[in-house]
């Protein structure tokens, strides 16, 4: 579990990748109570979270390796990122993570071609939990907002001189007006 995530309050459903069955997939299902959905919006800095569950299974994946698939779904309540109000948003999200015994860490000159960019090294154990927090702070909407919440126009000059606006600022707003001029065939003698 990452650092930043590691809490004594969260709950946590391990499976010991040793134990898992090489043929079979490891079906799981994960719908944390009123008190550990309280301590994950905590860890998560939300206002709430009425609803989390994450539903699915581990796979073997040849003869040393497994998939974890799973789907998330989540109800959460965020501050508006404008006016601190609470926004609810719906989460419904795939997740999957690749677990490779035999995993080396790609160079950086090896990055863009690397197949085993999406995997991970095999942990000896598996935290449900763990890939639940982190995949639902991967989908948390960065800037949710409120219905009728928007950014204001600040404008800021020194005193005696009026303020740029928008359109001002923007270097090629002017190039429409140009352009319409110098289609207009000109009248003038020369």
């Amino acid at each position: 579990m990452p650092p930043e995530i590691a809490n004594p309050a969260l709950p946590t459903l391990f499976f010991r990748t040793t134990a898992l069955g090489s043929r079979k997939p490891t079906r799981f299902s994960f719908t944390p109570d009123a008190a550990a959905r309280k301590a994950i919006a905590s860890v998560l800095d939300l206002i709430e979270l009425p609803k989390l569950q994450m539903k699915g299974e581990i796979l073997p994946q040849g003869r040393n390796d497994l998939v974890l698939k799973a789907m998330l779904s989540a109800v959460v309540v965020q501050p508006c990122s404008v006016t601190l109000a609470p926004v609810t948003s719906a989460i419904a999200e795939a997740v999957e993570r690749r677990y490779l015994k035999d995993f080396t860490e790609p160079q950086a000159d090896e990055l863009e071609l690397h197949d085993e960019l999406d995997a991970e090294p095999l942990p000896e154990v598996i935290d449900v939990v763990a890939v639940a927090i982190e995949a639902l702070m991967l989908a948390l909407p960065l800037f949710p907002r409120a219905d009728g919440a928007a950014l204001g126009e600040v404008v800021v000059t020194a005193p005696g001189l009026q303020p740029l606006s928008d359109a001002q600022l923007k270097p090629f707003a002017g190039l429409a007006g140009l352009a319409e001029r110098m289609k207009t065939p000109r009248n003038d003698p020369e």
